[in-house]
């Protein structure tokens, strides 16, 4: 009982402790030095809040879209929630994950198997193939994003020449990959064995339909469709971040310098980003904003203001629609329950 106790303990600490150390650590290491009122300062007298408001439109636009494509992958299981359940699932992912890191994905994956009385394993295991795409997504508008703006990438990394270092060193480590090679072969070796266990042969069981679930992507009808849908989920994000630009004079400028590609190297860092453990992105977010915008000169100031404003928005906009969100599915069990109560 007491090993139980003890590794549900560090369970919650990884899951939720850590990414709070995380992003408070960060947060005071970004703001370290900075003068508020100057930052406060640029925001009110320089920021067109009109193309801050038109990023929340993108913003929205590209979760309605990552909610029709889950949609597919669904369909394919044999689930078929109504397209406003879904939305509501897309919102209320990144509200929670807000409080809680990486539960929100738990969140989606329950709310949507107890609505529609599927397996919860396969449900997740269509959310699993899902955030794997958006995986490779980045991968590839990272390398496209190195082939636009190498020039100015390593010119950078060699004047910060322990930045270059740190990222040839892990991405050199033997550890890195036979780390990577070797949890293959043990969930390989597991899932190959005959066992009479019947915890093993319930695990075996829930991954192999945690497979199904992220295996669907590949042989489901849809695909046209499902490809659409990943584009414009990742077009709407990078618009988000493009237009944002045009809400500051300085990084207006960049564009006008450097063209779309600072955009793009702001948002594939940010992105990239996202897979530190912190609470919505905060802390791990801004440092590689401000890093991008390093990258083309940007003084330290300006970029800290853009950053924080960016960021600041768009998790009130996330709060809104979790509340919203919520509300809505409050008020819908309620009708159900009305209705039940009425038959």
């Amino acid at each position: 009982m007491t090993e139980k106790k003890t590794s549900h303990l560090f369970t919650n600490l990884l899951k939720y402790v850590v990414p709070l150390v995380v992003s408070v650590g960060l947060c005071w290491l970004l703001f370290t030095g900075i003068d508020f009122k100057e930052m406060m300062s640029i925001i009110r007298e320089q920021c067109d809040f009109r193309w801050i408001a038109l990023g929340f439109v993108f913003s929205i636009a590209a979760q309605v879209f990552r909610a029709y494509r889950w949609a597919i992958q669904l369909r394919a299981l044999s689930i078929v929630p109504p397209i406003h359940v879904l939305v509501y699932s897309i919102f209320g992912t990144y509200s929670v994950n807000l409080v809680f890191p990486r539960l929100g994905e738990v969140w989606r994956c329950g709310y949507i198997a107890q609505r529609q009385n599927s397996p919860f394993t396969s449900v997740f295991g269509s959310m699993v193939a899902d955030r794997l795409s958006d995986t490779v997504a980045v991968a590839l508008i990272t390398l496209f994003a190195f082939a636009v703006a190498s020039d100015a990438i390593l010119g950078f990394l060699r004047q910060n020449s322990a930045s270059y270092a740190a990222i040839a060193g892990i991405l050199r480590s033997p550890w890195l990959w036979g780390a990577c090679v070797a949890v293959v072969a043990a969930v390989w070796i597991f899932m190959r064995r005959r066992s009479s266990n019947k915890a093993v042969i319930k695990i075996q069981k829930a991954v192999r339909e945690l497979w199904q679930g992220f295996a669907v992507i590949v042989k489901m009808p849809g695909k046209g469709r499902w490809l659409l849908f990943t584009v414009g989920i990742w077009t709407c994000y990078f618009m988000q971040m493009y237009v944002s630009f045009y809400a500051f004079p300085f990084t207006e400028a960049l564009l006008d310098s450097y063209g779309t590609q600072v955009a793009l190297v702001a948002f594939v860092l940010g992105s990239i980003s996202m897979g530190v453990p912190s609470n919505g992105g905060i802390g791990p977010w801004q440092w590689a904003v401000i890093f991008a915008l390093g990258i083309y000169g940007l003084p330290h100031a300006q970029a800290v203001a853009f950053a924080n404003l960016s960021l600041g928005t768009t998790t009130m906009l996330t709060i809104v629609l979790g509340i919203f969100t919520f509300v809505a599915i409050a008020a819908e069990k309620r009708r159900i329950n009305k209705r039940k109560t009425i038959k």
